[in-house]
């Protein structure tokens, strides 16, 4: 076996490295047309997400531009995240009133508790550093709210009938999505 002299081999790597270098770095997130020769690019983002169909159904019925990029894509996710939070937390305040049962009573009024800060302040500080281009604490903040809903879930984990199974994991898996969506932000 005939053995590179290591000088050649590092010739070699500095030559690649230069290479690399020299490609043009000027946008700061890839832009996503909706389509383009490779097909739907919606499909395209969606398919990086954990729920896929969740995910193309939101974006083909709500495009966010006509010029959009994914950075639009992550704002409307989290905007899709407030609206159905927001609904939810309106939806509990409605049962608080309804129940004449002192213990569910204390299980939603636990979960207002939570949805609360997730639709006044995580949400729209998520959608703002998305907005500002802080990635990082966009997902940060969509952590903190996958915690609130958890917590709120686990409130009625053993109960027969939970309340709000359904609304708990749609805004969990919403949150999954946008979640994604912002870590391919964070890629570049």
């Amino acid at each position: 076996m005939r053995r590179i002299p290591t000088s050649v081999s590092a010739l070699a790597i500095h030559i690649f490295l230069l290479a690399s270098i020299s490609i043009p770095l000027t946008q700061s997130q890839p832009s996503f047309p909706w389509k383009d020769g490779n097909g739907d690019l919606v499909d395209q983002i969606c398919k990086k997400t954990p729920f896929y169909d969740l995910c193309s159904s939101i974006l083909h019925s709500n495009p966010p531009s006509p010029k959009p990029d994914l950075k639009g894509v992550a704002l409307l996710m989290v905007n899709n995240i407030l609206a159905n939070a927001t609904d939810t937390l309106s939806y509990i305040e409605g049962l608080i009133k309804q129940t004449s049962d002192r213990e569910l009573e204390q299980a939603l009024a636990f979960c207002a508790e939570l949805y609360i800060p997730i639709v006044k302040y995580i949400l729209p500080q998520a959608a703002d550093a998305i907005s500002q281009g802080r990635f990082g604490f966009a997902s940060y903040c969509i952590s903190d709210a996958l915690k609130e809903v958890s917590s709120c879930d686990k409130k009625f984990s053993g109960a027969a009938q939970a309340p709000l199974g359904d609304r708990n994991d749609i805004v969990q898996k919403l949150v999954n999505v946008a979640a994604a969506i912002v870590k391919l932000l964070l890629k570049g």
